[in-house]
């Protein structure tokens, strides 16, 4: 008799009970489990994904992906320029590095000229005269060669040549009807340039055309008045 009184009161502890039963949960058990919270949560992240177009999201990285590229463009356009500035300042610097030296040199360079001069002007027949004379020329030679083709350093002639305020230093002047355009008449200092660019403008002696009486512009003189000429000589001839 316990045997199956023990063995029915195990079968009725598993039935659910009349409590717990009810539409929303007809098998019973927990009632959290099945809760309307949980679904609504659940539910509420679903439309949260939903929400999300995946065209609008994809145009959005194209944007930013165009952005980043030109951004990259940008910085590499510029970095290019930088590259590019900073080695020809580079080059300029190791070509023009030894001008300040060579500036110096010019001033030896105007006294071997002047020696040179005054003993063409003062030349005599003595023979030491004439081995002095050809020893300053060989100098002055050897140190113009050595200093244009070691050092690109270079003298130029200016006499004959038309007047450039980029290549010469007008320190005197002089006019002459026989020119039209202003041009080099003497060399006092001679000009030098190193690698092509102008290092030291010659100081020269300028002829200035002069335009003759009563000649210039036709179109910008004034035409003669009829009074002025009548009865009278032509003023341009006198």
């Amino acid at each position: 008799m316990s045997k199956h009184a023990s063995h029915g009161g195990e079968s009725k502890a598993e039935e659910p009970s009349p409590e717990n039963v009810s539409p929303e949960n007809p098998a019973g058990g927990d009632k959290a489990a099945g809760s309307p919270g949980s679904e609504e949560i659940v539910r509420a992240g679903a439309e949260t994904e939903a929400a999300e177009d995946p065209g609008e999201k994809l145009a959005c990285l194209e944007a930013q992906l165009a952005e980043a590229k030109d951004q990259y463009l940008r910085k590499a356009a510029e970095f290019e320029n930088f590259r590019k500035r900073m080695n020809r300042e580079k080059q300029d610097a190791i070509e023009f590095a030894n001008q300040n030296l060579l500036l110096d040199l010019i001033p030896i360079m105007d006294d071997f000229e002047r020696a040179i001069k005054a003993a063409e002007t003062s030349q005599k027949a003595a023979a030491d005269f004439d081995a002095f004379l050809e020893g300053i020329s060989m100098i002055e030679k050897r140190l113009g060669a050595q200093l244009e083709n070691k050092w690109g350093l270079k003298r130029f002639d200016s006499a004959g040549e038309a007047f450039d305020p980029n290549r010469h230093e007008a320190i005197m002047m002089d006019k002459s009807p026989e020119i039209t355009e202003p041009v080099v008449q003497e060399d006092f200092l001679k000009g030098y340039t190193l690698k092509d660019r102008v290092v030291r403008s010659a100081k020269v002696k300028v002829l200035m055309p002069e335009t003759p009486a009563g000649t210039g512009d036709p179109d910008k003189q004034a035409p003669a008045k009829p009074e002025e000429n009548a009865g009278g000589d032509d003023p341009a001839a006198e």
